[in-house]
């Protein structure tokens, strides 16, 4: 299931981008898609590379890579900004889960 709400992830980060580029109201806007799409498509890749080694981290990657990026889209398309002050929790997640990528991977080798 973690692959393919990976997959799924990437798809909406390509279609995220693609709307920064071509549909988006103010460069601001612009931006914001574009940053979300960037981090939300690098962090499904990455779960998708080792989602069959580390399950744990991986989820943490997907999770945190949609907090960041739906709150940037939500701005994007008239959110409040306070919603910014929320986006931080999912580059922590993200954070946390490239470490304990990291310990799982030490620990096996």
């Amino acid at each position: 299931m973690i692959a393919v709400l990976a997959c799924l992830s990437a798809a909406l980060a390509i279609g995220a981008g693609a709307f920064g580029a071509h549909g988006a109201s103010s460069p601001q806007a612009a931006e914001w898609l574009r940053t979300g799409g960037l981090y939300q498509l690098i962090h499904a890749v990455a779960a998708l590379c080792i989602v069959g080694v580390a399950r744990g981290p991986a989820t943490l990657l997907l999770i945190g890579g949609a907090i960041f990026a739906f709150t940037l889209y939500a701005m994007a398309v008239g959110a409040p900004k306070w919603l910014g002050a929320v986006t931080p929790i999912g580059g922590t997640l993200m954070i946390v889960g490239w470490l304990w990528a990291g310990w799982t991977y030490w620990r096996g080798s």
